[in-house]
């Protein structure tokens, strides 16, 4: 924002409202700044010198956020506003486009509200949340000014109303997350959300106020209606009066023109803007113009209004009783239920863990969104090479085919797929795109193993596997059983007998299970079993028994190749 692009800081003060006849030039020598901008997050809350309070501290080095949970409770929980129903106004937005600013002269008015000079005397410095000119960011977290409001509205009821300054959005130090986080948690904790824009609403302003009412619209449970209160969207430095006016009717006609769904409309637009009516139950917009060449052109400007233009002065009276005036404060409430000081605190928590657990999903920029999709979609269609592929060789009405040959064939199959997966077009850089190949390879190790399994099932003796292994289990106990017996070996007799019973109760289930299809997970334990007696014992004695077999033929054939060689040499000798 112009008004502190070129502006110096500006430290903290108290801001007192004006004696009855005191004018504002007088006040001014009356100012209290205070020489540090913010207390430390373990410092004592003196709620005697009203001062910005950072609630919500980022952590920069592992991009998290940790609520101050002793600060907020010194100041919801005061013995007289406790038990008061909450307004929150919240101020959020890109980072340097002067939300800072606009709070501080939300403070003048709430100090001086019964004054029609309220916006201050000329000469006077703007205090109070701290605010510069500058390129890099100023206000990091949440932070609440410390000393909260009473005021008695129209109808006798009093309200407490707390201000709130957020860290800005899409600077060179936060993620998506970050940015995400901190505006779905003042959306969620305000009743009003000022939505601090430059010059116009873009596309993609909408866009990321989807993504991030979204963000905060996952965290809330059970939600049978809108789940925000209002939203105003502020556009600063409006340079077009002559197609709409400035201030709040001029808004209201220009935000029902950008917000209109139309039937021509691509439907990713229509989706933002039913997003955007379907999340707040109010939607406003105020247009404020410029505040003038000194403003950002002066080095040492300190918020002075003498320095400032009267259009943007004019528009800021109007703008700020909008929002604040006893006749127009926005009660917080959730779920319909109006919420005071004491539950605000316990929100506060509720919502920080949820921020900080991983049950949500990570927002993620459009890049890298559209990356992510790119490559998944690069991958899904490798996959579905291979997968038909590997069908014209096994698939469901093929025959059986060697295991060598269904290996080979998978080699094939796989090089061709990854060719593939290479070939496509794809966002987002070699080593992000590695990763998506690596899940491919895996992935396509799984579907083959599930081939491997389905071309053995076509195999009559290994689905006769599990029969024929129980039927030599039961054998050699039967044999084994009947030798023991014989030999008086009574003990061992028993053993075999009962694992011959065992065997033959588990060919029996087995049987059972494969005509009838219940119990499945017992008939595969049976599988299991028979398969690991097979690899284990009966498989390595049947090497061995064809090893020996194929040695002793072996010999048998030298030998008798040998002796006839002897005779046929002893007949030639003879003749």
């Amino acid at each position: 924002m112009a008004e502190r692009d070129a502006a110096r800081r500006a430290g903290p003060a108290r801001h007192r409202p004006a004696p009855a006849g005191k004018h504002y030039e007088e006040e001014e020598e009356d100012a209290l700044p205070d020489s540090d901008a913010l207390p430390d997050s373990d410092d004592e809350v003196d709620l005697d010198k009203p001062r910005p309070i950072q609630i919500v501290l980022a952590h920069e080095d592992d991009h998290n956020f940790e609520l101050d949970e002793a600060a907020l409770e010194k100041i919801l929980l005061q013995e007289h506003i406790k038990d008061l129903n909450i307004v929150v106004v919240s101020v959020a937005g890109a980072f340097r486009k002067g939300k800072s600013f606009l709070l501080d002269f939300m403070l003048r008015y709430m100090y001086n509200r019964t004054s029609p000079c309220w916006i201050g005397g000329n000469t006077e410095p703007l205090t109070g949340f701290t605010w510069r000119g500058g390129c890099e960011r100023e206000t990091t977290g949440i932070q609440i000014w410390s000393e909260v409001f009473v005021i008695d509205k129209p109808n006798g009821t009093k309200v407490a109303v707390l201000l709130m300054d957020t860290q800005g959005a899409f600077d060179s130090q936060s993620t998506i997350k970050d940015c995400a986080t901190v505006f779905a948690l003042s959306t969620m904790t305000s009743s009003v959300q000022v939505y601090n824009l430059s010059q116009n609403i873009q596309e993609d302003d909408l866009q990321h106020l989807q993504l991030f009412t979204e963000y905060g619209r996952l965290a809330m449970e059970e939600i049978y209606q809108k789940p925000f209160q209002t939203l105003m969207f502020l556009i600063r430095d409006w340079s077009y009066p002559y197609e709409h006016a400035y201030g709040l009717e001029g808004g209201r006609k220009f935000l029902e023109k950008r917000l209109q769904v139309k039937q021509n409309q691509h439907e990713e637009l229509q989706n933002v803007r039913k997003h955007i009516h379907s999340c707040f139950s109010n939607l406003g917009c105020f247009l404020l113009p410029h505040p003038g060449l000194k403003v950002a052109t002066n080095p040492n400007f300190d918020g002075r209004l003498n320095d400032i233009d009267e259009d943007f002065k004019n528009e800021l009276r109007n703008l700020i009783p909008l929002l604040l005036a006893p006749e127009n404060l926005v009660e917080k409430e959730i779920s319909g239920s109006k919420v005071t000081c004491r539950d605000l605190v316990e929100y506060f928590k509720a919502y920080i863990k949820i921020y900080q657990g991983e049950e949500l999903p990570h927002p993620k920029s459009m890049l890298q969104a559209t990356a992510e999709a790119n490559n998944l979609a690069a991958v899904a269609g490798a996959k579905d090479l291979y997968s038909k592929g590997m069908e014209q060789v096994c698939g469901g009405d093929k025959p059986y085919i060697a295991p060598s040959d269904l290996e080979r064939k998978h080699q094939d199959c796989r090089e061709s797929a990854i060719r593939q997966f290479r070939s496509v077009k794809k966002m987002g850089g070699e080593e992000f795109c590695r990763r998506y190949q690596e899940q491919l390879e895996v992935e396509i190790d799984e579907i083959y193993a599930n081939f491997v399994k389905h071309n053995d099932g076509k195999n009559i003796f290994y689905a006769a596997r599990t029969p024929a292994t129980l039927f030599a289990v039961m054998f050699a106990m039967y044999i084994t059983s009947g030798l023991t017996g014989f030999l008086g070996m009574n003990s061992i007799a028993t053993l075999c007998n009962l694992v011959l019973g065992m065997a033959l109760i588990s060919f029996c289930t087995w049987a059972y299970v494969k005509y009838s299809g219940e119990f499945r997970e017992v008939g595969t334990a049976i599988d299991q079993i028979a398969e690991a007696i097979w690899e284990q014992v009966l498989k390595p004695m049947s090497d061995n028994l064809m090893e020996d077999h194929m040695r002793q033929s072996v010999k048998n054939s030298i030998k008798a190749s040998l002796g006839e060689q002897v005779s046929h040499h002893a007949r030639l000798k003879t003749d």
